[in-house]
């Protein structure tokens, strides 16, 4: 039989770890509601104008790096699965929707959309992603 100061040490003891995991789970929760939501520029176009683009390509990169993007999908191979698939896919990944519409907005890329327009037929969007989760950024 146990005695009353064991008992009520395994009550503490529970009562602890209780508290303590309620603790952790709302600070994970809080963590997560602060990180900010990654964002992707996704242009599905078909090229009208081999010639004409090449200049938009050799400047687009300078133009969102300053802004945290990097490509996640340039060209390659499109299986489609349901549906027409774009003749090219461009995936473009902005540490948030904000930093995304800034590079869109901006001088410098605004200065070449126009050769993009002109020799190209697309689609254009941004869209939030899920916010990462530590794991996810951490591979």
């Amino acid at each position: 039989m146990m005695s009353s100061t064991c008992i009520k040490s395994l009550s503490i003891v529970a009562l602890s770890a209780a508290f303590l995991s309620g603790f952790a789970a709302q600070s994970a929760h809080a963590q997560a509601s602060t990180m900010k939501s990654p964002a992707y520029y996704v242009s599905e176009f078909e090229v009208n104008d081999p010639e004409g683009i090449k200049p938009y390509s050799a400047q687009v990169d300078s133009t969102f790096k300053p802004f945290g993007g990097h490509y996640v999908v340039r060209g390659g191979q499109v299986n489609s699965l349901e549906g027409e698939p774009g003749k090219r896919i461009v995936m473009i990944a902005f540490p948030s929707l904000e930093q995304a519409q800034a590079w869109y907005d901006s001088p410098t890329y605004r200065a070449i959309r126009p050769i993009r327009f002109k020799s190209a037929k697309s689609r254009v969007y941004i869209v939030e992603g899920a916010p990462l989760v530590p794991e996810q950024v951490l591979r």
